[in-house]
């Protein structure tokens, strides 16, 4: 994935360099920058980490993006969120809209709501990203002089467990809350597409359920299987 990625940075910021008068990037990155993908690592995580071995794209496009700005007039911020929540569609690791598929689809089979992860993951200690925030912040490292060829870590601020939130989202959805059962949002939404689609000639929303998640990104949040990011030295 390392060069992809860096191919598409690269073909974006140099056309627009060519074409319009460029005066910021935002880079949108995450934890894999501190090797979240590999296990768990130094929490609460600083900008001023060390990097991680190996091929990473994060890591990659900021690299690029650093060596092609040198001499330039105009800057970059790399932003790092954490898991990032939404109730906007379009955004594939948009944990949030996941969530709400699956308990909707649990609501109208009259299934209690289960979460779908592994029990280190149920309690494991979590942090998140607002997407409202996460946009001002954006907004911020792009338009202050503080934020020029900076990278940030943005989160909510507030850390939590799955075994605390669960029960709240099953309460929000008037649902029952079961003990959890590993289970793929995947494989759930392909089984599930035509009594999602028949939810959404009632409700007015998209038909195809895997146009507003195909839920890997969930399966991989839920199966992570260490404390990964969120265990705190």
């Amino acid at each position: 994935m390392v060069e992809p990625n860096v191919t598409m940075l690269r073909n974006l910021v140099s056309h627009v360099e060519q074409n319009a008068p460029l005066q910021t990037v935002s880079l949108m990155q995450g934890y894999k920058v501190y090797g979240a993908h590999l296990g768990p690592f130094k929490t609460p995580a600083r900008e001023s980490d060390p990097g991680v071995p190996g091929a990473e794209f994060n890591a990659a496009q900021l690299a690029w993006l650093r060596h092609f700005q040198q001499g330039k007039t105009w800057h970059w911020s790399a932003i790092r969120p954490g898991v990032v929540g939404s109730p906007v569609p379009g955004n594939a690791m948009n944990l949030a809209l996941s969530i709400a598929l699956y308990a909707s689809l649990c609501k109208a089979l009259g299934l209690p709501l289960r979460f779908p992860g592994t029990l280190t993951t149920w309690h494991s200690i979590v942090d998140h990203t607002d997407a409202d925030l996460l946009a001002e912040a954006t907004l911020w490292a792009a338009t202050s002089p503080a934020g020029e060829n900076e990278a940030f870590n943005v989160n909510n601020g507030d850390i939590w467990r799955w075994c605390e939130l669960w029960p709240r989202i099953a309460q929000w959805f008037e649902l029952e809350c079961a003990p959890p059962v590993r289970l793929s949002f995947h494989q759930l939404f392909n089984d599930y597409r035509a009594v999602w689609r028949e939810l959404a000639g009632e409700r007015l929303v998209e038909a195809d359920i895997l146009r507003l998640s195909d839920g890997q990104f969930a399966d991989f949040v839920f199966g992570w299987p260490v404390r990964h990011v969120w265990r705190w030295q």
